[in-house]
């Protein structure tokens, strides 16, 4: 019953790939990578046009369908898939994130993550639970977004009693949405394929307790986002896994296929002991300190 209570806890719990080793899938440069697959792209956007209402016109959406192992009739169909979501239960999403990312880069010199806060789907309920505390989006040196969340530090009961697990989905999908068109639009401008990492820290975090919902929320909100988002996650890191939970995955890791057994990173110290993640973004006392052990975690500085 243990194993399966540590299964449960590492993979449905949290939902998230299992990454460590990272280094840019492609050296190249955006401009020659949409270059090279130029005719790709051209199917990709002949596909799209098929469909009603706004189709996203930067080429960087585009040449994420290109970069993976997918052929071409794959690359079709799940384009075809996602237009299908962006233009039916997903249209709210995304034509929300949109209007929330034009707004928040109005002001050139700044970012004003208020107004992504705001428009967020069901913001009044949800922004009283999660704040900068608990969640926040920064850059890495090279220019990757690292999307943090401590699960541990909300009050999901509270907060699921106020909401279902539909609409705390869409909150996700809507972070999701929102991270994949700044990844985009940095890709472009730096000519470099932006990726987004995820520091999950899992302090506090409790084996028993907690809302099953919000879980489920996480969960459902990972595997469509896995579908809509080809090629835009980089690695996700595990940190601070209570010690109880650690000794277990020591007892039963060897347990796991070798090839998931190789992909699973725990790392203890980063973010542990900063009390709001404001701290982490620019101009934050604790951001230099973060930035160093992300180089040296992720990128193997």
């Amino acid at each position: 019953m243990i194993s399966s209570l540590l299964l449960v806890t590492l993979v449905a719990v949290y939902q998230l790939p299992f990454v460590f080793s990272f280094s840019s899938p492609n050296s190249l440069s955006v401009s020659s990578l949409i270059e090279t697959h130029s005719e790709k792209i051209s199917s990709l956007k002949n596909v799209v046009q098929k469909f009603d209402g706004d189709a996203p016109s930067d080429d960087m959406f585009y040449l994420r369908y290109c970069l993976g192992n997918e052929s071409t009739s794959e690359s079709l169909e799940r384009i075809e898939a996602t237009m299908k979501w962006r233009n039916g239960k997903g249209k709210t999403i995304c034509d929300s994130a949109r209007s929330a990312v034009d707004s928040a880069v109005a002001n050139p010199s700044s970012w004003d993550n208020n107004l992504i806060r705001d428009l967020a789907p069901y913001a009044t309920t949800v922004n009283e639970y999660i704040s900068t505390e608990q969640c926040i989006a920064v850059s890495t040196r090279r220019g990757d977004l690292c999307y943090c969340i401590r699960a541990g530090k909300i009050d999901d009961v509270t907060l699921m009693s106020k909401i279902t697990l539909e609409q705390m989905t869409d909150y996700f999908l809507y972070c999701r949405e929102v991270n994949a068109l700044v990844a985009n639009m940095r890709s472009l401008k730096t000519d470099r394929v932006v990726n987004l990492l995820t520091a999950n820290d899992l302090t506090g975090v409790k084996l028993i307790g907690g809302d099953a919902s919000f879980r489920q929320a996480l969960s459902a909100a990972s595997k469509i986002s896995n579908d809509l988002y080809p090629n835009l996650t980089g690695p996700t890191l595990l940190l601070n896994l209570p010690r109880l939970l650690g000794a277990l995955v020591k007892l039963f890791t060897p347990l796991f296929p070798s090839e998931v057994r190789k992909k699973l990173k725990f790392v203890r110290g980063p973010l542990k002991d900063i009390d709001d993640l404001i701290h982490i973004a620019p101009g934050g006392k604790a951001r230099e300190e973060f930035l160093n052990e992300l180089d040296q975690i992720v990128y193997n500085d």
